[in-house]
């Protein structure tokens, strides 16, 4: 049965990697050691698994198939896991979050904390990124999105709404014409994403207001976040995020107002794994509670 479950768990990390070195990567392996294994696996299952290529290894459909069996066996592993050890009031062991960059810098670093706090045991690691996080790759544990997903096998919870406003730092204010009306906003300064890289419609925050074009432009939130701290233009800045910076202003707050949600999203078969659960229930009530914290400081 070991051997079996250590097969898969090669086959697993092969299909989420695409690639050798990047299962052996995950698993601690020589990339040499992972293909012979995966060949033996291969030619016990008498179907090749992957197509190889000078790209990487792509599942064949015979993979395909085995995919979902195998996250079966490893879910089943994990539960079993939890069973025999039972359930402790502390949590252990790495879990890893995947989230856009704003919510990853300005909202989980003080939340993760806090939930370490309470368990000394438990490794949380945050991975930023600027596109939406492949669940199904296992690039983490659970992600939080600004979108609903709706395909794959997911199980999706509502967190929270967040609100995000125009707004520039008074030393901007200060050296440039003032702004009254949305009018005014012509001839200023405008910081946002690079258009080709929005990655999520809910992010395409100024075509409504008819602003095609952005001086300074970066996929990344936290980018955006200091230019408009150090004065170089205007933008949409998420409410949680201005306490971090006592300099800056919202801008026509009232004709400008935007409200966003947070989704905590997981595969749905961690569901069944009460670690993962009381993690995500901390989690989504960790950021409730800190989202209307710095939005009362606005």
């Amino acid at each position: 049965m070991a051997e079996i479950w250590d097969d898969m768990r090669i086959f697993l990390a092969v299909a989420r990697s695409e690639s050798l070195s990047g299962a052996g990567r995950v698993l601690r392996m020589d990339p040499a050691t992972v293909g012979r294994r995966v060949a033996r696996l291969e030619q016990s299952m008498g179907a090749p698994l992957f197509a190889k290529s000078p790209q990487g290894y792509a599942m064949t459909e015979a993979g395909a198939r085995m995919l979902r069996h195998a996250e079966e066996a490893e879910q089943a592993m994990q539960a079993a896991s939890e069973s025999v050890a039972g359930v402790t009031e502390s949590l252990s062991g790495q879990i890893r979050i995947g989230a856009p960059d704003g919510c990853a810098n300005f909202l989980l670093p003080q939340v993760c904390a806090a939930i370490a706090d309470e368990n000394p045991e438990l490794e949380v690691q945050i991975v930023a990124l600027p596109r939406v996080v492949n669940l199904s790759k296992r690039e983490a544990d659970m992600a939080i999105a600004v979108s609903a997903p709706t395909a794959g096998r997911l199980s999706v919870q509502k967190v929270t709404d967040y609100r995000l406003h125009l707004a520039a730092s008074e030393s901007y204010l200060a050296q440039h014409p003032a702004i009254r009306t949305l009018a005014d906003l012509k001839g200023h300064r405008i910081v946002g994403y690079i258009s080709d890289m929005i990655f999520d419609k809910e992010l395409d925050y100024l075509s409504d207001l008819g602003v095609t074009r952005h001086a300074l432009a970066s996929n990344s939130v936290a980018v955006q976040f200091h230019w408009l701290r150090q004065g170089a233009g205007l933008g949409i800045v998420h409410d949680f995020a201005l306490p971090s910076a006592p300099g800056m202003v919202k801008i026509l707050p009232h004709e400008i107002s935007l409200t966003r949600s947070f989704y905590l999203v997981r595969h749905a078969d961690d569901r069944r794994l009460e670690r993962m659960n009381r993690f995500a229930t901390a989690l989504a009530d960790g950021l409730r509670h800190e989202t209307a914290r710095l939005e009362g400081l606005t």
